[in-house]
């Protein structure tokens, strides 16, 4: 160990042996950072007053360094850690803090550790001190490191006093921060204080949460905090902050207006609050607002009741004047439930004065109060403009008169639809239900006359002509083309006038040109009602000229209906020119019930010719659907009046002119009729020719029906050429997907010979060379004769090896030869039939033939000789046998 004296500090020094080579660094690098910093490193396992004296010895070489202040107060902090405030080497800590200060005061890191190492003891006044001394030290830039670490010692230790006047000051530097501000007032209670700060920041346009809060939101936090805190916010007039919110803040008038009632309440004044929410009630203007305040009010009176009637209860000593009190409050409450859907549809008129319909339910609403039902239809009146209102404005008028005349006021009622008759409606249509209504009730009042003039001032012609459609003249001055009013005149001329004035009546409104079809027939109703057959035709005419198909139609029905009713068959020709003219632009869907009725026309009073003729024409005039139905109407009187035989014209007019699924039925009844009349063959061509049209695998019951048919009426021949049309027919279908699946085919086998190319023969050949082997061993194979059933001949395809190998062999077939004229049938149909379709085509013909000589049974003939030919000899013994 090597003893030292060091002059400096005036006390000897013991070294190591390993701090020699230290120490001599030292004397010849006395003013190193880095030999002291290795120098402090190296004795950082030593004792503690080991490092802090090389600490200290370096320190006083180099006071200005601030690394090594600032590893050293860290050391010394480390030093004290776990130890009791009161220990006494917090003060030396301290002292080093001081001591360094005095050099390193322009450093915020030392005076931040300072800070938080003072509050770590608790020691307040000190603590505020070096912040204090701190923020008058450091620049204003670096103030923002000093004042978090300052205002949480504030907020660590309750002394609200100090921590105000801190947090004052921090806000003159940084204004955005007024909201952790409120937050700590009022957590310690201050809320006068911040009502007036969240106040200040909801007056600031330019502020800006930190927390995202929109202005709105922080007004909402203002109100609530002033609402429910009235004893502790003195400074601010919460009654003239809260309805400048209701002005601001116009979608959340529910929320301030209870907001400022609940401050009423919590403050007592329990008058004030109810005048509150009874403002609040009568001018919202949303439904939504109306139901929070409504609901708000219910509960303050239900509570309000509830307390007061506790009180009375646990009061022995109750008077009179605490049980009216408790009735007034019951009364109070029940009133205001009784005004619910009253209050409510005050909101939705505020919403919008001229809804008509909500002004229809207010009036209900006042049911049995007839003050104020005159007092809402008055308002009303008054307030809807016609151009605005929403509904239809003349109701209002209407329903008030007639509820003067339900009270037995006539003549008030006379006055409200005279004013009514006087407004500017948007639509003609409302100004005249207006007269209308007024007529209506002088007939109630059995005031005919008067009803009649009303209807004659309402008609009244103006004096210059005026188009019913233009809108810059008023409906007062269009309501003479109105059709509402003359038919109401019309049918008040019928009841109540003469024949003279009713005709009037309806010719006007011809002239007029405002007419319809009902109106033509009513006129023609009423002209025949009095025996003016003749002019009830004209009308009928008039009403034909004026209008078009298929707006005629009724005027046509009721006119030729009348006609025939009158006279039938005495003026036939002139009924056969109104046919004519009515048929003449009649469009198809109409054309079927008048060719009907002219029809009819003919063979009750006609010539059947004519009739014929008509039935001819309507089949070509109606519409395509009804043709099928007019031509069995066509067949069914040809046959009734001119015989079964006359109507194989009519059924090769339909075929010809039906579409495909019609002429499908009307072949099988031309082919039955055939049958009926004997003529075999031509129902066998009858079916021939539909065949063409029809597929085996949809139209199975005509091919059934054929079937049955040559079963009744045929031979095998007839059969078997059934058969081979249908096998054609499916062919013919066929193709297209023949095509295809001959296409996939092809492309399928490619595709394999490409993946298997050189690993073995192609596919196609193996098929073809089968099919060829398959041909040859059919031709070998000797005839076999059926044991029991004479079966029809099989049809050999020769559509090449392909067929061949799919095709069923029936053991019971006959093998009749190969007579010249089987072999050019069988050629003839191989040129028909294309390779692609034989297979199918011969499987089939198998299946059929095989199904059909299981059915049938035919008488045994002899076949004659020359059906062998050649072969007579070899055959003859078989033939006979057979």
């Amino acid at each position: 160990m090597v003893t030292k004296t060091s002059k400096s500090l005036n006390l000897e020094i013991n070294f190591e042996e390993e701090d020699v080579p230290y120490e001599e660094e030292i004397l010849r690098n006395a003013y190193s950072v880095k030999h002291w910093l290795r120098y402090i490193d190296h004795k950082a396992k030593a004792p503690d007053n080991g490092v802090n004296l090389v600490y200290e010895r370096a320190l006083k070489e180099l006071p200005g360094s601030y690394k090594i202040w600032h590893n050293y107060l860290r050391t010394r902090r480390k030093q004290v850690r776990g130890k009791i405030p009161t220990d006494p080497m917090y003060e030396e800590v301290n002292s080093a803090f001081e001591r360094a200060l005095v050099f390193m005061h322009k450093m915020p890191r030392i005076w931040m550790d300072y800070g938080a190492f003072m509050t770590s003891q608790c020691k307040v006044t000190r603590t505020r001190h070096v912040f204090d001394r701190a923020l008058r030290a450091l620049p204003i830039t670096q103030h923002g490191r000093i004042w978090p670490l300052y205002l949480q010692f504030v907020r660590r230790f309750e002394m609200p006093e100090t921590a105000l006047r801190v947090y004052r000051r921090y806000l003159k530097l940084f204004p955005e921060d007024t909201e952790e501000y409120v937050d700590y007032l009022q957590e310690a209670d201050r809320l006068d204080e911040a009502a007036q700060q969240l106040a200040h920041i909801v007056d600031n346009e330019h502020f800006v949460s930190k927390h995202g809060k929109s202005n709105h939101q922080l007004w909402n936090e203002l109100c609530d905090l002033i609402s429910k805190n009235p004893h502790k916010v003195h400074s601010l007039n919460v009654d003239a902050i809260i309805r400048g919110g209701l002005r601001r803040y116009t979608d959340q008038l529910g929320h301030l207006w209870n907001s400022l009632a609940d401050y009423y309440v919590r403050s007592g004044l329990f008058d004030r609050a109810r005048d509150i929410y009874e403002e609040a009630i009568q001018t919202v203007t949303t439904v939504r607002d109306f139901t929070q305040v409504f609901d708000e009010y219910a509960q303050f009176e239900e509570l309000s009741l509830n307390k007061r009637m506790e009180q009375v209860a646990a009061n022995e000593a109750a008077t009179e004047e605490d049980d009216i009190d408790v009735e007034l409050r019951l009364s109070r409450f029940e009133y205001l439930m009784e005004r619910r859907l009253l209050l409510l549809n005050s909101v939705l008129l505020r919403q919008n004065p001229h809804n008509v319909h909500e002004w229809h339910k207010r009036v209900t609403l006042y049911e049995d109060k007839p003050a104020e039902i005159i007092s809402t239809y008055t308002e009303a009146v008054q307030t809807v403009q016609p151009k605005q209102a929403v509904g239809k404005l003349h109701t209002l008028w209407v329903e008030f008169a007639k509820f003067y005349e339900a009270n037995g006021q006539v003549e008030d009622a006379r006055v409200v639809f005279e004013r009514g008759t006087e407004v500017e409606y948007v639509k003609v249509e409302d100004l005249a239900a207006v007269w209308c209504e007024w007529a209506e009730m002088e007939l109630r009042q059995q005031q005919f006359e008067a009803a009649l003039k009303l209807m004659q001032r309402a008609t009244a012609m103006p004096k210059r002509k005026i188009a019913y459609h233009d809108d810059t003249e008023t409906v007062q001055a269009r309501l003479h083309r109105s059709l509402k009013v003359w038919s109401m005149y019309a049918d008040l001329e019928e009841s109540f006038g003469t024949f003279k004035t009713c005709k009037a009546v309806y010719e006007r409104i011809i002239d007029l040109k405002i007419c319809t079809p009902q109106i033509i027939i009513n006129y023609g109703m009423f002209l025949e009602e009095h025996n003016y057959f003749e002019e009830a035709y004209r009308a009928y005419e008039k009403g034909i000229s004026l209008f078009k198909w298929p707006n005629v139609y009724d005027i046509w029905n009721s006119y030729l209906s009348k006609f025939l009713e009158r006279y039938g068959g005495t003026k036939l020709e002139r009924a056969r020119d109104l046919f004519e003219q009515c048929l003449d632009q009649c469009p198809p869907e109409h054309a079927k019930y008048f060719y009907l009725l002219y029809a009819k026309l003919e063979e009750e009073h006609g010539l059947a010719r004519h009739a014929m003729s008509v039935y001819d024409r309507a089949t070509s005039a109606v519409k395509e659907e009804e043709m099928f139905d007019m031509y069995n109407i066509f067949v069914k009187k040809a046959a009734e009046i001119y015989g079964l035989p006359r109507t194989r014209e009519i059924y090769e007019k339909a075929i010809e002119s039906l579409p495909e699924q019609n002429m499908r039925h009307m072949c099988v009844k031309f082919a039955e009729l055939e049958t009926k009349l004997g003529e075999v063959d031509r129902a066998r061509a009858i079916y021939a020719h539909c065949s063409q049209v029809c597929d085996p695998r949809i139209t199975a019951d005509f091919w059934q029906t054929w079937k049955e048919f040559e079963v009744r009426h045929g031979n095998e021949d007839t059969m078997r050429e059934m058969l081979r049309i249908k096998r054609s027919v499916q062919a013919t279908y066929n193709t297209q997907v023949n095509m295809m699946a001959a296409q996939f085919l092809n492309t399928n086998n490619g595709a394999a010979a490409d993946a298997g190319a050189g690993a073995g023969p192609d596919a196609m050949r193996l098929l073809e060379e089968k099919a060829r082997q398959a041909a040859a061993e059919a031709k070998q194979k000797p005839t076999e004769k059926a044991g029991s059933n004479i079966m029809f001949v099989r049809g050999e395809t020769q559509g090449g090896a392909k067929d061949k190998k799919d095709t069923v062999v029936n053991p019971d077939e006959i093998d009749i030869g190969d007579s010249d004229e089987d072999e050019e049938e069988d050629d003839d149909e191989e040129n028909e039939m294309s390779n692609e379709n034989q297979a199918s085509a011969a499987a089939t013909k198998t299946d059929e033939e095989g199904l059909v000589m299981k059915k049938l049974r035919f008488e045994q003939k002899a076949i004659p000789a020359k059906v062998f030919g050649s072969l007579k000899p070899s055959n003859q013994g078989d033939s006979d046998g057979e």
